[in-house]
């Protein structure tokens, strides 16, 4: 797919590509960009592997700025990222996709997108904008979840679900790894070393860099909320034990004495004067009841229990 940059996107042909004064933007598949590559005009033998391409990143040539996106899907951050390359010159941009995500962001844009003035600074900041569309909903809904979490904590510890707190850590861990990747890629754009961008409209790039620091403040926030959920699970679930091995602790003092009268008068001596008498049996039971009774109310002030 082949568009010319004007006030917004425009569909355009191979030839015309070539054929004109405006920026472009193409997407191709790594076997087009094989046959295509010398009419770009970009001074690079770029050989496109996209099960090679593992990080975001731009790299500054003589005559073009390449680079590699891999970019986590929203629907599974921890799963598959959509992996494409890009090469770059004053010209325009091309991407190199064979998944479709790239035509499918671009066919967006250009149903979304009019601008007042049309460069190819401000459709890469629309591109890297849609890259992210989705990510201060994704990192709020991740809040309020561990939200609900924590109070599922303080009423039951062990009802909580701690696998989902891990689920979103591991997000958020590969989240924080995509925003550093993609500030820097920004950076790189910023730089401008080959200037290949007007100075005035490196502004955009700016922009995007302060977006996504924010991001990544967020996800940090995010991160150590998951930290601190995780530390009180385990403090509910201590106190919980702590409160079990008291209640065990009370019921054995109690009965400490319990038992011991029980083993005393269970040795059945034959002049033990008690084995006798008529009512031995209900004042063993009497001092027996006022034992319990005064544990539990020395328990009680002491809040033991």
């Amino acid at each position: 797919m082949y568009y010319l940059i004007k006030s917004c996107l425009e569909e355009c042909t191979f030839e015309d590509l070539h054929n004109n004064d405006y920026q472009y933007v193409a997407v191709l598949t790594p076997e087009e960009w094989k046959k295509e590559q010398s009419s770009f005009d970009m001074g690079i033998e770029m050989d496109i592997s996209i099960e090679n391409i593992h990080t975001t990143k731009a790299e500054v040539n003589y005559d073009s700025l390449t680079g590699t996106f891999s970019i986590p899907s929203r629907r599974d951050i921890t799963g598959e990222d959509y992996k494409y390359a890009f090469a770059l010159d004053e010209k325009g941009i091309v991407f190199i996709d064979q998944s479709g995500v790239v035509n499918r962001m671009v066919k967006r844009i250009a149903r979304s997108k009019k601008w007042r003035v049309p460069c190819l600074e401000r459709f890469m900041y629309d591109f890297f904008e849609l890259i992210i569309d989705r990510d201060l909903s994704i990192l709020e809904n991740y809040e309020k979840e561990l939200d609900k979490i924590e109070d599922e904590i303080l009423d039951d510890a062990i009802e909580a679900d701690l696998e989902r707190v891990n689920e979103i850590r591991g997000d958020i861990r590969d989240l924080r790894m995509h925003y550093d990747q993609m500030i820097d890629l920004g950076q790189e754009f910023e730089e401008n070393e080959n200037n290949f961008f007007k100075t005035e409209n490196t502004r955009y790039f700016r922009l995007f860099i302060d977006r996504m620091s924010r991001l990544h403040e967020m996800a940090n926030s995010v991160r150590d909320y998951t930290v601190q959920i995780r530390d009180l699970y385990h403090t509910q679930m201590d106190i919980k034990q702590n409160r079990i091995m008291t209640l065990l602790t009370v019921v054995t003092t109690i009965f400490m004495p319990l038992t011991l009268i029980a083993g005393w008068y269970g040795m059945n001596f034959r002049y033990m004067p008690e084995l006798e008498s008529r009512w031995g049996y209900p004042i063993v039971i009497l001092i027996s009841a006022a034992i319990i009774v005064v544990s539990l109310w020395f328990f009680r002030k002491k809040k033991w229990l």
